[in-house]
């Protein structure tokens, strides 16, 4: 195992949090724990937030319905914050956090902030697919070897819920977003996983390469007592000093020296430094993109000193996590499979990979964040017999997969024959699984692999695949 290091202390409050959701309102508990003063602010209305009474028990200055530039203003009530918190949700031309970086105010994010809470060694897991996967499957590993393990970040439970709530022996595995690193100043991880880098997110990041730089920030503060592990496949120098760098994927194992080594896949054989550690068939879950997630998750654990058997046990017996390729029923044949954390088109096109041949029901759409749809076209070409199209981007996504299939719009009408399957434009998950059921035949899949964020008509794709599971059971 890797040693934990100190923590750079936080700058001082009164602190001003920026965006009430999760991460926001679980930074500001923490820091209320410690006994700071808090202001909290968030555009949104009171009714669409949860848990403001629990904050303002604990003493935090709610303030719900403007953007809070406000508070920050000379002549204001909270001008003496000194100190601003980010939710990951929040950009950094939002008011309030322009105006405080203008002022020359620290401006964090609530991963910082966490991190630097916690005494806990921290393993990091980012890019674009399959982060959710990772951490969970390494969390799993640390289980079967006997250790204590948290599980936290853009998974669903904020860092810093975690203060005083986890042992200090605990490894923490934290999922990391492009929006959590972006606002990073010395996060540094132990060990730090990279899956892979696919474009995402340009409505926010506007270019890949901003985009590709805030994943990249997982690495960057790392020192020479910490393990980097990447992808083989991926060309490209990574920021910081790690000196124990893994490689993982399907390659010939690297020429290194001592502060190197590989997780290969060989003929369906997952090999550590060259040595077989297991078949690929021996997993209970499906995809290959889950053996990328099963290389990464053995290299981390493996590289940090947990016993080959435990591993080993580990990618065994993982199956999987909720909204991430979930079989959640079979009726009549067909198999409903909940893949609502696919909130990207690359991740579809993995999830669709995983099938057969024209056996797919898919729906998809929602908040499309500026991406181009024109990849899904080939593969709903070979996996898709009906696409079934939801959200606010529905008709963008029908419009594009309909240059070389007319899409429909009439949920009765007889598709003729064609390269493409048919484009329904349904709107809504309610009428696209009333769709997708009577035209899904014994031995097809209704998958629902959305490519796109939920919040268009959703809180968040968890409860966008809670929607979809209670659809489906009826």
């Amino acid at each position: 195992m890797s040693r934990r290091r100190e923590r750079p202390k936080l700058p001082g409050g009164p602190y001003l949090v920026v965006g009430l959701a999760r991460s926001g309102r679980a930074v500001a508990m923490a820091l209320r724990g410690r006994g700071e003063e808090v202001v909290g602010v968030d555009e949104a209305a009171a009714e669409r937030l949860r848990g403001l009474d629990e904050l303002e028990r604990a003493g935090v200055q709610v303030h719900v319905g403007e953007d809070g530039a406000r508070l920050l203003a000379r002549a204001g009530a909270y001008a003496h914050v000194r100190t601003c918190i980010k939710s990951p949700g929040i950009s950094r031309e939002a008011p309030a956090i322009a105006q405080a970086l203008n002022g020359g105010l620290p401006v964090l994010g609530e991963l910082e902030v966490g991190w630097r809470m916690l005494p806990n060694e921290v393993v990091a897991v980012t890019g674009t697919n399959g982060k959710t996967t990772t951490v969970e499957w390494i969390a799993h590993v640390h289980r079967v070897a006997g250790l204590p393990v948290a599980v936290a970040g853009n998974v669903g439970t904020a860092l810093s819920s975690l203060v005083g709530r986890v042992e200090p022996e605990a490894s923490v595995v934290c999922e990391c977003s492009s929006f959590q690193l972006e606002d990073t100043e010395a996060f540094a991880p132990e060990a730090a996983v990279l899956l892979n880098v696919a474009e995402d997110h340009l409505d926010r990041h506007k270019t890949m390469a901003a985009y590709e730089a805030a994943k990249l920030r997982v690495f960057a503060n790392q020192n020479e007592q910490d393990i980097a592990v990447l992808p083989a496949d991926l060309d490209i120098a990574i920021p910081g000093h790690a000196r124990y760098v893994v490689r993982f994927g399907e390659w010939p194992d690297r020429q290194g020296g001592p502060d190197s080594a590989s997780m290969t896949l060989r003929e369906g054989v997952l090999c550590w430094q060259g040595r077989p550690l297991m078949r690929a068939d021996e997993m209970r879950v499906r995809g290959r993109h889950n053996l990328q997630n099963a290389a990464a998750t053995a290299a981390v654990c493996l590289a940090r000193g947990i016993e080959k058997e435990a591993v080993d046990e580990g990618l065994r017996t993982f199956t999987g996590v909720a909204h991430r390729m979930e079989q959640i029923a079979e009726r009549d044949g067909v198999a409903y499979v909940n893949d609502s954390k696919a909130t990207n088109v690359a991740s579809t096109v993995v999830a669709l990979e995983a099938f057969a041949p024209k056996s797919v029901h898919l729906i998809v759409g929602g908040q499309g964040k500026g991406q181009e749809f024109a990849p899904l076209k080939g593969p709903v070409q070979r996996a898709c017999r009906g696409v079934y199209t939801i959200g606010e981007d529905a008709q963008e996504i029908a419009t594009t997969l309909a240059e070389n299939t007319p899409a429909e719009t009439a949920l009765t009408e007889t598709a003729p024959a064609q390269a493409g399957p048919p484009v329904h434009e349904c709107g809504d998950l309610e009428r696209a699984v009333v769709a997708a059921a009577k035209a899904a035949r014994p031995g097809e899949v209704v998958l629902l692999s959305p490519a796109c964020a939920s919040f268009d008509q959703f809180e968040d794709y968890e409860a966008r695949g809670e929607r979809f599971r209670e659809l489906v059971l009826g």
